[in-house]
């Protein structure tokens, strides 16, 4: 069975949207996760009013109370899935969801899933994006020593034994880099697949949107970055 987890902060109006995407989803076993994750808007009305409308698909929500950050929220739909393989992907729609049950048939053909890593990577972006999209990758991977691209870009996609190498996941954004990470420096089969990238139609991003977001992303990512490079030296991972 495939788990979709999607972390929903303040996403109330991209709701609907999640669940008329997901309603038809093209595998009968498969469930499907919304994390809201502390929002502060109507977003826990909202899944609830959409979750009692579908009825042809394995969906549900979890709550968090306080949102703590991007990678708590992700890590606390993870925990509650039951699939053997495990995905997650963004609720500002800025990716198409459906890319997940394109890499799942990807994924699927694998010669060895338990060994495998799916990541999209993503096209049609605005240049300066793109540009310090590059930036802070090879950054990551000049500071930890191995080469990371786009990393993140959704879908992200391993079999349920990969969770047993996260040990101390970051709770905010780099919580993406963690994974990519892992599966790097645990040999990993990398499975790429191109997403179209286009505008949040509701919303505001809450990562890299803005310059001053931007800004505090770069911030908070150096900082894990050497934090991670100082574990890795003393044996920690």
């Amino acid at each position: 069975m495939l788990s979709i987890v999607i972390p929903c902060y303040n996403e109330a109006a991209n709701i609907p949207l999640i669940a008329q995407k997901l309603s038809s989803a093209p595998l009968p076993d498969v469930e499907i996760i919304l994390v809201d994750n502390g929002s502060t808007d109507n977003t826990p009305e909202v899944l609830r009013q959409e979750l009692a409308r579908v009825k042809n698909v394995s969906m549900r929500f979890v709550r968090v109370e306080k949102n703590i950050g991007y990678g708590f929220g992700i890590m606390t739909g993870v925990r509650n899935a039951t699939g053997d393989v495990i995905a997650w992907t963004h609720a500002d729609l800025q990716t198409d969801i459906q890319d997940i049950f394109r890499g799942y048939e990807h994924f699927c053909k694998a010669p060895d899933p338990e060994q495998t890593f799916l990541k999209g990577v993503r096209k049609n972006r605005p240049l300066l994006d793109a540009f310090f999209t590059w930036g802070m990758a090879l950054l990551s991977s000049f500071a930890l020593g191995s080469a990371l691209h786009d990393i993140n870009a959704q879908p992200k996609m391993f079999h349920r034994k990969f969770l047993e190498l996260i040990k101390n996941p970051p709770d905010d954004f780099s919580l993406d880099l963690y994974v990519l990470f892992l599966a790097k420096i645990n040999k990993f089969h990398f499975i790429i697949i191109p997403v179209f990238f286009g505008k949040r139609l509701h919303g505001e991003a809450k990562g890299g949107g803005s310059w001053k977001t931007k800004f505090r992303l770069i911030k908070r990512t150096l900082t894990y970055i050497f934090k991670l490079r100082q574990e890795i030296k003393i044996g920690v991972r």
